[in-house]
């Protein structure tokens, strides 16, 4: 099986919908159930995030945003949201699109930190965001409502070279 990553064009919209309306990649994100088309195309015209899609054989099953601060104090930050298909989970798409998107992090969009939250129940996504060198740096309680009731997030960071004081 090769994953290609590549970065999203405004014809992903109606995949990227259906990707997130699946159960578990819904549940791991902020997004409603059954979100609009619109609200995909509009991201992907934003020139803010940097969407790179993961691709199996024409199939579209994971998707990352890097969201660059537009803050010109914070232009080395990035925040990175992520979602896999539900039945792509456990095959390498997260660790393809994570190794992709550092890759233009630290050496074409010269970002410095990079940013997340997780929530707290989510071990798959934190178990992968360490091995890539995310740490986690704090809790935030009750951080989202989802399915009725209030879940943890932990906020994590991964610091090109390290902290620097």
């Amino acid at each position: 099986m090769q994953i290609t990553i590549r970065h999203a064009e405004p014809a992903d919209a109606p995949a990227l919908r259906d990707l997130y309306a699946m159960p578990n990649a819904q549940a791991g994100t902020l997004h409603l159930p059954t979100p609009p088309l619109s609200q995909w195309q509009k991201r992907l015209e934003s020139s803010d995030v940097v969407a790179l899609v993961a691709e199996v054989e024409g199939l579209l099953v994971g998707q990352l945003s890097l969201l660059v601060e537009p803050n010109p104090r914070r232009k080395h930050v990035a925040g990175i949201g992520m979602g896999v298909r539900d039945d792509w989970a456990g095959k390498g798409v997260g660790s393809a699109l994570m190794a992709a998107a550092l890759d233009l992090a630290d050496n074409w969009l010269n970002l410095h930190r990079i940013e997340l939250t997780v929530y707290t129940d989510n071990e798959a996504a934190q178990a992968l965001y360490r091995k890539f060198g995310f740490t986690e740096e704090g809790r935030a309680r009750d951080y989202a409502f989802r399915q009725g009731r209030y879940v943890d997030a932990l906020y994590m960071a991964r610091v090109a070279g390290g902290a620097s004081r």
